[in-house]
């Protein structure tokens, strides 16, 4: 599966986007993040799961302890995603101006 796909997939998810939300201020270990949800700590453990393979967030072993952190370079990559579908091709910059000019010669019959 393309990488950009796995990535919307888990940003799909809710709690996933949560969990994100929590990230943004600094890495937390799993099980701080799991208390903030009213879920199991295995299904938490799974968006965890989903999020890391989406390349979201890195995990570091810390002793007896799992660090989760935002992976950025992923999210700049997203976000450059997302810019360019809002370019318009050549194609349908013809196509709407080509639109804008019937709609000008109709309202001036």
């Amino acid at each position: 599966m393309a990488a950009s796909n796995r990535t919307f997939q888990a940003l799909a998810d809710g709690t996933r986007r949560d969990i994100l939300r929590l990230l943004r201020d600094g890495s937390r270990t799993s099980g701080d993040l799991a208390a903030q949800f009213s879920s199991s700590w295995p299904t938490v453990s799974r968006h965890l799961g989903v999020l890391r393979e989406a390349g979201l967030v890195v995990a570091e072993r810390d002793g007896q302890e799992v660090r989760y952190e935002l992976n950025t370079s992923v999210f700049q990559d997203l976000i450059q995603h997302l810019i360019e579908w809002t370019r318009p091709t050549p194609k349908r910059v013809n196509r709407k101006n080509e639109r804008r000019r019937r709609a000008v010669r109709e309202q001036e019959a």
